[in-house]
């Protein structure tokens, strides 16, 4: 019988992007992973990957479509601070931790260690980036906690243990832990020398240490409902780093409340919030006075982790391009056989490989730092970098992906315009552009041994390309410029960065793709995406990933 509603069938529709394993079908992230030495994790990261491309994905939709909600009081009036989450927020945290994305590399640290984490963490992101903020803080408080060694041994195994516990219950009556940090105020923004939260001295000390007692107002503060936060506070005038637990330990809350949770552009299955502080309870980390270079710690590997979200961010995005194009027709051609279309989504395919491969060769040096002083300097200055441009590219490769979808990449029932409302994230929080960019000069200033480790990192590249040797001759003139001028620092830091994707991709990636990186980014004939000449390079970037 004919359907009485039915006034056209339903063709050149592209089929639904499933069920994928996101690591079986990255062929890059695999070479990645091993070229740095984190072959052992192969089958955790098919695992997770497995669950990231299917139930996970499922979760993600969710967690962002049924957002976080504050109770701030129970239904007899007592003050209680909960934050509400969908049961896929917990679904996504419970793997997270399970998989180890919070904390593998502390808790089994070897060669690779960082480098498998990362490639996890790519993963989870593509699921969803929200939940990634309160695991990437837990996983980045690690050495900043250790700062204190008697809190660190109180808390550690549980904040590394892999079971999520998320009961609002003391840190002592829990299996597992998660921690966050509260640093901005609304008169400092990032410039958290001028906060104005007070640290009070009890005169106290306990199992954890020296006790103080915090006042005062975080403007922003991710995930309440971690078991505790490594909080900045004026200590005698002398700005200085505490953890402040959620509970006391006499197991009464802590004089923490929640003022409101942000309305945020994406970010959504994340609760931010704002925090007023009236006598909390926190223990002493690190020297009074140096709270700055106690947390800087914390921050700079949220900052490794904001890189990672947007490579995940933009891998993602040109996944489902290249998968729309082989599926949509116009003009009675696929779109993946017209030559405009061939060069856009190639490009943004490009993209996604030179993110890559510098995302992971900083886990690299993650994992060689503590070894090799030379790795510890290319950490320094490849995290600013990445932080910089990687996050700063993400938002135009997003909207370049959804023109590709045209009007489906705009509707809210496709994952595009979730990605485009996360990708700016990465490059506002944890230090903006600027931010990033004067953290480069400083770590040229105070360590001039930093150049010549990028020299020596570029160098091994030299002689693939001539282009690229030019680049890297005329670079020193570049980064001069900027540390006689910082209003030249973005220029000096983007060069930077585009060399540094340019020589991973000369020594990594196959020499017809490095060649079109080198001609679009370091002497591009166009700023716009779909530049590409080399119809070998589309053609091998078309198949980035393994759909077929």
């Amino acid at each position: 019988m004919q359907d009485a509603h039915a006034t056209h069938a339903v063709f050149n529709q592209v089929p639904e992007l499933d069920g994928l394993d996101l690591f079986g079908v990255d062929p890059t992230l695999q070479r990645a992973v091993d070229a740095f030495g984190g072959g052992f994790g192969r089958e955790a990261l098919s695992a997770y990957g497995a669950l990231a491309g299917g139930p996970l994905a499922a979760a993600g939709e969710l967690a962002n479509r049924h957002v976080p909600e504050l109770r701030t009081h129970d239904r007899r009036g007592h003050r209680i601070d909960v934050v509400e989450y969908h049961p896929a927020y917990h679904e996504l945290m419970r793997a997270a931790i399970a998989h180890g994305v919070h904390g593998l590399p502390w808790e089994s640290p070897r060669e690779g260690a960082h480098v498998v984490r990362a490639a996890l963490e790519l993963l989870h992101n593509q699921a969803d980036s929200g939940t990634d903020c309160p695991v990437t803080m837990t996983f980045a408080s690690i050495p900043t906690l250790r700062a204190n060694p008697a809190l660190a041994a109180l808390w550690e195994p549980r904040v590394l243990s892999r079971r999520y516990d998320p009961r609002d219950l003391p840190a002592d009556a829990k299996e597992g832990l998660t921690l966050g940090m509260a640093m901005t105020e609304k008169q400092g923004g990032t410039d958290v020398r001028a906060n104005t939260t007070t640290a009070r001295a009890t005169g106290e000390r306990d199992a954890g240490g020296e006790v103080a007692l915090l006042t005062g107002h975080k403007w922003f503060c991710s995930a309440p409902m971690s078991d505790g936060f490594l909080v900045l506070a004026q200590w005698d005038g002398a700005l200085s780093c505490f953890l402040m637990p959620r509970w006391r330990p006499d197991g009464t809350r802590n004089a923490i409340s929640i003022q409101r949770l942000k309305d945020k552009l994406g970010n959504r299955s994340n609760a931010s919030s704002e925090i007023e502080l009236r006598d909390a309870f926190a223990w002493a980390v690190g020297p009074r006075g140096r709270g700055v270079a106690t947390i800087i710690q914390m921050v700079a590997l949220t900052r490794f982790d904001c890189m990672v979200g947007s490579t995940a961010i933009m891998r993602h995005a040109a996944l489902h391009v290249l998968h729309h194009i082989r599926h949509r027709a116009v003009g009675g051609r696929r779109l993946v056989d017209q030559p405009l279309m061939r060069a856009v989504a190639a490009d943004l395919a490009l993209e996604t490989e030179a993110a890559l491969w510098l995302s992971m060769r900083v886990a690299a040096a993650l994992d060689a730092r503590e070894a090799d002083p030379r790795e510890a300097l290319l950490v320094r200055l490849a995290t600013a970098l990445g932080k910089y441009w990687v996050c700063k590219r993400a938002p135009q490769h997003v909207n370049e992906a959804q023109e590709c979808l045209g009007g489906l990449g705009y509707v809210e029932e496709h994952v595009l315009p979730r990605l485009c409302r996360e990708a700016p994230v990465n490059s506002i929080w944890e230090g903006s552009g600027n931010v990033q960019c004067l953290d480069v000069l400083r770590a040229i200033a105070r360590e001039p041994e930093t150049l010549g480790v990028l020299r020596d990192e570029l160098g091994r590249a030299r002689g693939a390309s001539r282009a690229y040797d030019r680049a890297c001759d005329a670079l020193p003139d570049v980064v001069a410029a900027a540390v006689a001028d910082e209003s030249r620092a973005r220029v000096a830091a983007e060069r930077m960065a585009v060399l540094l994707q340019a020589g991973l991709l000369l020594r990594h990636a196959e020499p017809a793709v490095a060649d079109a990186f080198v001609d679009a980014r370091l002497e591009p004939r166009s700023l716009a995406y779909g530049s590409l000449a080399d119809d070998g390079a589309v053609a091998s970037l078309l198949d980035t990933f393994a759909l077929d």
